[in-house]
Parts: structure tokens; sequence; C-alpha cells
């Protein structure tokens, strides 16, 4: 049998057990996504115009530029009234709140129907999903004072655009009655053009009627 040599130096060379706290990096997170404005524009339009419809179609307002007319006038005194109370407590009573919503739904359909966004006839209530060009707008939030003090100040830039757009959407509108009693259809990129034009008057409307505190956002598309 051969003998067995004793262990030199280096085989016994000390082994460095596995440490259990090596730190360990932890997983990458998704960037967060921007969280939506408070009021967003739903288009559920199929592009379909009645060619009838789309030729008398300033006759047809005639009535709706009546009963707006009798809601701008509930409405004034309210957002006064609206504007005073955000100021003192810092956020929109429930009931007018949901009074002042279905007030900017309603002028948002009629300002779809009238610029050739969408083809139904409006109804006169503003109700949710009553309209294939809609709103959605959140409940009441909280509002800092300061910005409220200054609402009127702070938003003359976006409402100074918002009348940009709607001069965009005047013009898109005349080409697109032409295109439409001819045959039958809103091109898509017309449609959307206005819709975003409608989309960011509509914020202004909301932030100028203290319903949010977000300022209109360009960024974002209609939600289809």
């Amino acid at each position: 049998m051969s003998e067995q040599l004793p262990p030199s130096d280096s085989d016994l060379t000390p082994v460095e057990p596995a440490s259990d706290l090596t730190p360990v990096e932890p997983p990458a997170t998704p960037e967060e996504k921007p969280k939506p404005h408070s009021v967003r524009l739903v288009v559920f339009d199929d592009l379909k115009r009645s060619r009838l419809t789309v030729f008398f179609r300033l006759l047809l307002l005639l009535p709706h530029l009546v009963w707006q007319y009798i809601w701008a006038l509930a409405a004034g005194g309210c957002v006064i009234i609206n504007w005073f109370v955000v100021l003192i407590m810092g956020r929109s009573p429930e009931d007018l709140h949901l009074f002042l919503v279905r007030v900017l739904r309603y002028r948002t359909h009629l300002i779809s129907y009238t610029f050739l966004v969408s083809n139904p006839y409006p109804r006169f209530f503003g109700r949710e999903g009553d309209h294939p060009v809609d709103l959605e707008i959140d409940g009441p939030e909280r509002q800092p004072r300061l910005v409220t003090l200054f609402r009127l100040v702070l938003a003359i830039p976006a409402f100074l655009l918002a009348y940009v757009f709607l001069f965009v959407m005047s013009v898109v509108a005349v080409i697109g009655w032409f295109v439409a009693v001819v045959i039958g259809r809103m091109p898509k990129g017309m449609r959307d053009l206005s819709a975003y034009c409608l989309r960011y008057e509509a914020q202004t409307a909301a932030y100028l009627m203290a319903l949010t505190s977000r300022y209109p956002s360009f960024s974002g598309t209609p939600t289809t």
C-alpha cells in the first residue's frame, strides 16, 4: 500500500464561505405612467355623416342655441359660486360639481355636432354616454387656493390657444361640410384634428369653471 503524504500548505488554503449578505440589486421598476387628465374626451364616432343633416346643420342647431343660452344663464351664477366655494373650502360641493359637469358635457356635445366631429343629433341634458363624442370628468378634487385665486390670469394663455383651436375647427368644418355632403363620411384625419382641438377647449373650460386644477394639456389623444 502506498503511504499517504501529509497535505501541503497550498492544500490548506482556507476557502471563504459564500456570504448570504451579498447585496442584490432590486429589479428595475417600470416608469410610472403620468396620471391622466381629469377631463378626457371619449370618441366613439364611426365617421359616417348623414348628407341631409349635414346640409341643414345650421338650421337644426337653432333649438339648441336657445337651450344653450338658458343653460349659460344658469351656469354663469353657479360658476361664480363654485369659484368662491373652492377658494374658501378648497374643493367643489358634489352637487354643484355634477351640475357644472353636465353643463360642460352638453356644451361639448353641441360643439361636436356643430363642427361635424359627430353625426347624431345631441340630446338636451348632457348625460354621460348620450353622444359618440363625450366627456369623462373626475369627481371633485382638492384644489390649491392660490391657483384658484389667480385662475383667470393663469388661464389667459390657454384661453387664447383654445380660441385658435376653435378657429381651426371652423376651417376643418367648412371643408368637411363639402366632403361629407359628397361622400357621406368625415375623413378620419380631419375628425381626429377637430377632436384634439375640442379636447383642449373642454379642458380649458373646465379649468375656468374650477372643475379641476389641472391645466389644459397638449399631450394625450382622445380615447377611442
